[in-house]
């Protein structure tokens, strides 16, 4: 690998760790602020609604300049919204309870992770031939998911009664902070690793990689996205490792904040010991995304049974009260998630890269993919309002992974009987 993708992975690996640091503060504080339960995965809603308002103008965006300039920005723009949820405990707003500012907050950050997500990706295609973009996606998800773990267990130990009340106790000499509970103090901590991340996105090399004139008119951007938008989902291959990703991400994001509300109420957990849930259930993502790498770009079609399997993974929960057995499901339901995600993943940028530009194509995929996410966590935060037992909730999650996955299977089948020579294109250069 070329130098300047170790600096990359770092970049991202810095600021997604304050990223999931950020969004255990976030829950923590809302719990401060007495927000109503259902407000949990509108938290999560929020941070993902840029990613599909912005869809069609963060891939201009990101390939009108040098990706590590782009990166440095949007870092910026995260930073700043973390100051603002730090700032919620403390502002009074007439007419507007201050939960509702962590919301906004929250969507700020949401918006610096949009426009940071087609730089980070794009820039692998500009660096990396073809024949290294499983493998880096097999390293750039992995860490992404080690920065998952490490995230959700500091954030946890951040707000865990015993860290928080000794930062709380601690004072630089002759000045008065305004840090005055437990978020407050975690959000000081996690503003720091974004700061980190600012650094290494500043190290980050020019690859050289230049593109056409950006379109500015928002009418024709539109107008763009939507011939990338059918370009991608026209192509044999480019459809289902969409598809693919698309129900991935809509899953991954709910089942976090399911996984948080069944250990609450099945396990009897809090929130900073929740959060160890997710961590476990994140480094099977990282073993499944590793052991990912080794799967050749021509045989990444072959991966999608696991996606069937991870589904009825998923309802094993209902059963299982005992720790050891918790830890080893979420394991397996990470592990199988990983392995066929990331050869997914390294398709579709592939047959992006190779249709489209690397800034479009991403945008178009994380459009696909948050949507999917918005959709989901707005019926699981309905299923929440109308009172919904949480293991019901967990079965029906499960069988529509499971179900929708098998007939993604079986569309891929049908792609193949009218095309017996699809596979012979993955791997082909850009036109």
């Amino acid at each position: 690998m070329k130098r300047g993708f170790y600096t990359i992975m770092a970049a991202q690996f810095f600021s997604s760790l304050a990223d999931n640091m950020l969004f255990i503060a976030a829950i923590q504080m809302l719990l401060l602020l007495e927000g109503p339960e259902w407000l949990t995965p509108l938290l999560k809603w929020c941070f993902t609604l840029s990613y599909v308002v912005l869809a069609a103008f963060v891939g201009a965006f990101a390939d009108s300049r040098p990706k590590g300039k782009v990166m440095f920005a949007t870092n910026t723009l995260k930073i700043f919204g973390c100051s603002m949820i730090f700032l919620a405990a403390g502002v009074t707003i007439p007419g507007m309870h201050s939960y509702w500012l962590v919301l906004v907050a929250y969507a700020i950050v949401g918006l610096g992770a949009a426009a940071y997500s087609p730089a980070k990706y794009g820039i692998l295609t500009e660096l990396l031939p073809p024949e290294q973009l499983v493998i880096a996606n097999g390293w750039i998800e992995g860490l992404t998911v080690g920065s998952i773990v490490l995230g959700t267990l500091l954030g946890g130990v951040l707000i865990s009664p015993e860290v928080s009340n000794r930062l709380l106790k601690f004072d630089f000499p002759m000045i008065d902070t305004p840090v005055d509970t437990a978020p407050e103090a975690a959000i000081l901590f996690i503003a720091l690793a974004y700061i980190i991340a600012a650094g290494f996105n500043l190290r980050i090399p020019d690859t050289g990689a230049r593109y056409p004139q950006q379109q500015k008119n928002p009418w024709r951007l539109l107008v763009e996205f939507s011939h990338c938008f059918r370009v991608l989902w026209s192509d044999k291959l480019g459809q289902i490792s969409l598809a693919v990703t698309t129900l991935f991400w809509g899953a991954g994001a709910t089942l976090q904040v399911i996984t948080i509300k069944w250990a609450e109420k099945q396990l009897k957990m809090p929130l900073d010991r929740a959060s160890i849930l997710l961590g476990v259930s994140a480094i099977g993502i990282a073993v499944g995304a590793v052991l990912a790498a080794r799967v050749p770009l021509k045989k990444s079609l072959s991966v999608l049974p696991y996606g069937i399997a991870m589904g009825f993974f998923v309802m094993v929960l209902v059963w299982v009260n005992w720790m050891p057995a918790v830890y080893i499901v979420l394991m397996l339901v990470g592990a199988m998630a990983g392995y066929f995600v990331v050869p997914m993943n390294a398709l579709l940028q592939h047959r992006g890269h190779v249709l489209l530009s690397a800034g479009h194509s991403i945008a178009v995929q994380n459009f696909n993919e948050n949507a999917s996410i918005l959709m989901m966590l707005a019926i699981y935060a309905l299923m929440i309002r109308m009172h919904m037992p949480i293991n019901l909730i967990i079965v029906i999650f499960g069988g529509f992974v499971a179900g929708a996955m098998l007939l993604i299977l079986k569309w891929n089948q049908a792609n193949h009987r009218a095309d017996p020579d699809l596979d012979r294109h993955i791997g082909e250069a850009k036109h």
